[in-house]
């Protein structure tokens, strides 16, 4: 596949190194407007770096774009006269809905909205697509990239948002919850790197038990609870001290942020 990136930022290169990384790729066009920050990255040969989007596109067929919503107008307006019906247009972006797009660039072209995260960088995202009339064609061929780098769904677009704040602002959500067990298993008495190890692997397996059994979270939590254990009285302290009501409570708080965000 021909891809392009189009703003080779801190996703933007985390897209980029999943697709390398799984040999995604027959060429990979990086745009930047400083290339020489990743000047490096042509070391990988089927890469090239530049801060030309109208090069970028005319050599490829799946446009990524990852740059900031108020430079995607601009960059749209760009390259808009080089599209044509190879071309797919996937956005990486933020609160700019599949009308604004098709506002710009016409509705007769292949527009996909996605919502990956930055551990698309080791081929573990949670993506979530979404098209415009057009772009259900090219539905599965965006999910085929994406599962490639990790996991993907179709959802609507009305839900996008939402997908940011659980997929995208989730994966610092659960960053926090490994700190924090860390923080409690250096207080057991582990060091740092050793407490660390426990944390970031033991949430890898419970992760991993719940994908592969495909059972509820209360099926594996009840295998490990025994009568007036030392595991319930963990769970009782951590949900009188508002565990779950927390979590719930900055979900919510970060849904309404964005709506906010998106409504200016």
């Amino acid at each position: 596949m021909k891809i392009a990136i189009i703003g080779a930022g801190n996703l933007g290169l985390s897209i980029a190194r999943g697709l390398i990384i799984n040999n995604a790729v027959t060429t990979l066009y990086l745009t930047k407007r400083n290339p020489q920050s990743i000047k490096s990255w042509e070391a990988y040969g089927n890469v090239t770096v530049t801060s030309d989007n109208r090069q970028a596109v005319q050599n490829s067929d799946i446009l990524i774009f990852a740059v900031q919503p108020r430079q995607f107008d601009g960059i749209l307006q760009e390259i808009k006269d080089l599209l044509n019906d190879k071309h797919v247009l996937i956005s990486t972006i933020t609160g700019f809905n599949i009308k604004k797009i098709e506002a710009i660039v016409g509705d007769d072209n292949y527009i996909i909205r996605s919502m990956p995260n930055t551990a698309i960088s080791v081929g573990k995202s949670m993506t979530c697509v979404c098209s415009n009339e057009k772009g259900k064609q090219r539905v599965e061929l965006a999910r085929a990239i994406f599962n490639k780098l990790g996991t993907s769904i179709e959802i609507p677009e009305e839900q996008m948002r939402a997908a940011t704040v659980i997929c995208a602002s989730g994966i610092a959500f659960w960053m926090r919850l490994v700190r924090a067990t860390t923080q409690g298993a250096i207080q057991l008495g582990f060091d740092a790197k050793e407490a660390r190890e426990l944390a970031m692997h033991t949430c890898m397996g419970a992760a991993t038990l719940l994908v592969e059994s495909g059972n509820h979270p209360e099926e594996e939590i009840d295998k490990v609870t025994t009568p007036r254990g030392c595991t319930i009285e963990g769970l009782n302290e951590m949900e009188h001290s508002g565990l779950s009501s927390s979590l719930i409570k900055g979900i919510v708080a970060s849904f309404n942020k964005i709506n906010q965000i998106a409504d200016l």
